[in-house]
């Protein structure tokens, strides 16, 4: 299985150094020297290199720097800006309680007696923490912190995830 494990950022230095935004939760095993990751291309036009090998890894105050084989430049590492870099990963290779945001969309979203609230329909990554975004009947869509006090369960095998909503997350509080 192919996953995203970063999306490129700005180029850093003149030696094709890049910065990365990190997608895996275990970024100690996806980036390592020689290690090769799979370019999606982003918006610039320009032919980027379908296959990349780590030549290089650092952190920059906290920000980790990648550098590859094939990109020799700034020119060339400008090139890869928002494009994203993917890994092969073992099905195997999973954790209790981490999910894939593919495994996760198309789940039924179901509150803790079992009546339907939506579906999810996509998962963000803003930052402090990942939104399930919720799809109701009337086509609205919610967004839900995926957190453990109001998402306690996920049970993808079964098709649903369990949310336990505030008031005012999911439905539209009554006008008083």
């Amino acid at each position: 299985m192919r996953l995203t494990v970063a999306r490129v950022g700005r180029a850093h230095g003149l030696r094709g150094e890049v910065t990365v935004d990190v997608r895996t939760d275990v970024p100690e095993r996806r980036f390592v020297p020689g290690a090769s990751l799979y370019v999606v291309p982003g918006p610039d036009p320009r032919p980027v290199p379908g296959v990349l090998t780590i030549r290089s890894v650092r952190d920059h105050n906290g920000v980790l720097l990648l550098a590859f084989d094939e990109v020799v430049d700034r020119t060339g590492a400008e090139v890869l800006r928002n494009a994203r870099l993917e890994a092969d990963v073992p099905d195997d290779e999973s954790e209790p309680d981490a999910w894939y945001d593919h495994q996760l969309v198309g789940l039924a979203a179901v509150d803790p007696a079992g009546v339907a609230l939506g579906e999810i329909v996509a998962v963000q990554h803003p930052g402090a923490q990942d939104l399930l975004v919720v799809r109701r009947s009337d086509g609205q869509e919610r967004l839900v912190p995926f957190v453990t006090a109001i998402v306690p369960a996920v049970d993808v095998a079964g098709g649903h995830v369990v949310i336990d909503a505030p008031p005012g997350l999911l439905d539209d509080l009554p006008e008083e």
